[in-house]
């Protein structure tokens, strides 16, 4: 019997390829899916989907493959909002949902940390920064509420094979320098439709240096580019990191094969690590963006940590090492809301906490807070520098308010001088 050798794949293709039953895909083909797992919150969850599941008198196809997060309408801050948190918990018990994660943090944050994430699994989220999950070396990506009930009655979905965008980082990150800056740097470049419907893949020496939670923050912000998926091949740093948070070895098997072949068809795009300085995103767009020096006459009122982009435990520490022993500027206020309950304990046990309330910061519950909108949005006029994703008009409060986009190093820096500073100067 002749063994005839499969023509190169990407990491996008043997993905889809695995969830459609197939030994290969083209990039164009449209083929079915069987997801492996579903994430929905508060907002986009059971008020969405229970009265079309009822309609229809169906139900979900495998409640062990969802995972429900109640993380934007918590804590409740009005009877609106208590009505939907309400709603959202009598659902789950209805469904007999066993994995419910209910006010301990952002779902991208809370879902990988609970292990419901593995390199080679194909997913679908009730959010845009799904594709967080393709930094686990797995296929994940935001899909609607009329989706999501097709994926909750039938456990599937059909995909049009993407074509991948290859992000090749050469070199290593300087020192208060992090994957927000390659991120904001990235969408500069390419554009907020740069990915559009594609999947974008991270790659080369300064992406393999990163921690999983960095790796996070790259995947997560494929949404800015308009990305279907946003991948990282899974390597030790995967495997370690899963098997910390509680995935048995022995579903890490196989975990290497999750990478581009060499020879594959990709668009490539080469950046420069070691160059990078930290990026700074002007209203309203976060492909607005340049150098943090070109902002220095700019002076925030409020300095913002949050959002699964930009308050994980990494962040929480990097604006810790900016701050260790200083007090924010007169005039800023600073304000942190950690991503996760989990991280937000560990950041005490390390003193992590402690140093950011000595510095002056007010500290928020777990959940997406300002950056979702709902809740402790920020004043007319206001002018803020935030380690979230977006800053589109509108978004977290008045059309009126001005958002800059940086990383946590950049925004605890921001806040000590009272003006966009180069957290580089601190730490020198």
């Amino acid at each position: 019997m002749s063994m005839h050798k499969l023509p190169p794949q990407t990491l996008a293709q043997k993905l889809i390829a695995r969830a459609a039953g197939r030994s290969q895909v083209a990039v164009g083909e449209v083929v079915t899916c069987n997801v492996d797992i579903a994430m929905f919150h508060d907002s986009s969850g059971p008020r969405r989907l229970k009265p079309m599941l009822d309609e229809l008198g169906a139900s979900i196809w495998d409640t062990n493959k969802v995972v429900l997060v109640l993380d934007h309408y918590v804590p409740a801050r009005d009877a609106d909002a208590q009505k939907i948190v309400q709603f959202t918990r009598d659902t789950a018990r209805q469904w007999k949902l066993p994995h419910v994660i209910d006010s301990e943090g952002i779902c991208h944050v809370v879902l990988p940390e609970r292990g419901h994430l593995r390199p080679g699994m194909f997913g679908v989220g009730g959010d845009s920064h799904s594709p967080t999950g393709g930094a686990f070396g797995s296929y994940m990506f935001g899909i609607g509420a009329t989706e999501m009930l097709g994926v909750c009655v039938t456990g599937q979905i059909w995909v049009q094979v993407p074509r991948t965008l290859h992000l090749q980082w050469a070199g290593r990150l300087q020192p208060g320098v992090s994957a927000k800056d390659m991120m904001l740097h990235t969408i500069a470049r390419l554009g907020m439709n740069g990915g559009q419907y594609q999947a974008v893949e991270f790659a080369g020496s300064a992406v393999r240096a990163l921690s999983m939670p960095e790796r996070m923050t790259l995947s997560n912000m494929s949404a800015e580019l308009g990305a279907q998926a946003g991948l990282i091949a899974a390597d030790d740093t995967t495997r370690e990191w899963l098997e910390a948070v509680g995935v048995p070895a022995e579903q890490l098997e196989g975990a290497e094969q999750w990478f581009t072949d060499e020879g594959a068809n990709f668009e490539p795009h080469s950046f420069d690590a070691t160059a990078l300085s930290p990026q700074v995103a002007a209203p309203h767009s976060p492909a607005n963006t340049r150098d943090v020096a070109e902002f220095a006459n700019v002076k925030p009122g409020f300095a913002y940590i949050g959002a699964c982009t930009g308050a994980k435990l990494e962040d929480l520490r990097a604006a810790a090492s900016v701050l260790r022993g200083r007090h924010v500027a007169a005039g800023v206020q600073l304000v942190v809301a950690p991503a996760s309950a989990r991280e937000q304990a560990q950041a005490e046990a390390e003193g992590v906490m402690q140093v950011l309330r000595d510095a002056g910061a007010a500290v928020l519950p777990n959940s997406c807070g300002a950056c979702a909108g709902y809740g402790g949005t920020f004043p007319e006029g206001a002018t803020v520098i935030s380690s979230t994703a977006r800053n589109f008009k509108g978004r977290m409060g008045p059309a009126s308010v001005n958002v800059y986009l940086a990383s946590p190093y950049t925004v605890a820096a921001s806040a000590l001088r009272g003006h966009i500073s180069d957290a580089r100067e601190m730490l020198a």
